[in-house]
């Protein structure tokens, strides 16, 4: 990138660089590794195949609903106490504790371990990373995101990685960004935020007056609202490359016809 170009580059990590939802699925049921939870409920806890199920679909909900507050409780115990009302909201009968926490674990694992960062991504993030600092800024709870991090071997190919449940305040507040900023020395007129979350990282993004916001929309489908505008829009996170030699061209261009408009007065 050029001198009056973009210097750096944020990016999201939850199904923008590593595909978590997917992992999230397969930790729950993938013919035919023995580790899935269905399977487990089913052969080790004589569940029936609807009863496991039910139980998975119960949890993904309250996952999707979660709200944490790491000082009042760990991010284990609450997604702990996510299986255990499942379990119970499903079987009825007294709360079970200890299956929970096997099924907490057996998910947890699983999912880790199906948590990677693609060959061409990690391509791509070299290549950007030859012009262009990079950050990864996700939100969430420190050691959940950590562990994801660690998990996808993320970390050689940034030059800074900020966890918001680490900082005072998360995506979309301005302050969050504004610290990256100061981290990697730029100014938030040189920064790109990317991401597939309009609320966080693209209103974060506007909020923080970043020089541009790129919404990673695998679906292409329109949003709900016409609100927050993301600057571009992806389909694929490897497009992004595309995405900033457009900005690059558009900003050379303005800065020859400025030139031009100086030179004729």
């Amino acid at each position: 990138m050029g001198l009056h170009g973009v210097k750096a580059v944020f990016f999201d990590l939850d199904n923008t660089l590593i595909d978590t939802a997917a992992a999230g699925r397969c930790a729950i049921e993938e013919p035919p590794r023995p580790l899935q939870v269905i399977s487990a409920l089913q052969s080790k806890h004589h569940y029936g195949e609807g009863e496991a199920r039910a139980v998975c679909d119960k949890v993904q909900a309250k996952l999707l609903k979660e709200c944490h507050d790491p000082a009042k409780m760990c991010i284990t115990d609450l997604r702990i106490s996510h299986w255990e009302e499942a379990i119970q909201e499903t079987i009825g009968g007294e709360a079970n504790r200890d299956l929970a926490a096997e099924c907490y674990y057996l998910w947890k694992t699983t999912r880790l371990q199906h948590l990677t960062l693609a060959e061409d991504t990690r391509a791509m993030l070299t290549e950007l990373r030859k012009g262009l600092r990079l950050l990864l800024l996700t939100n969430g709870d420190r050691q959940t995101q950590r562990e994801k991090i660690e998990a996808c071997a993320c970390q050689p190919y940034f030059d800074a990685i900020v966890v918001g449940g680490e900082q005072k305040e998360e995506k979309p507040a301005p302050s969050i960004f504004h610290y990256c900023c100061d981290l990697l020395g730029v100014q938030p007129a040189e920064c790109v935020m990317v991401g597939d979350s309009l609320d966080t990282d693209i209103q974060g993004g506007l909020n923080a007056g970043l020089k541009a916001t790129v919404w990673l929309n695998k679906a292409m489908t329109a949003p709900v609202d016409t609100s927050p505008v993301p600057h571009y829009i992806i389909s694929s996170v490897l497009d992004l490359p595309a995405v900033l030699q457009k900005m690059e061209h558009n900003i050379n261009a303005k800065l020859e016809t400025d030139h031009t408009a100086s030179s004729d007065e």
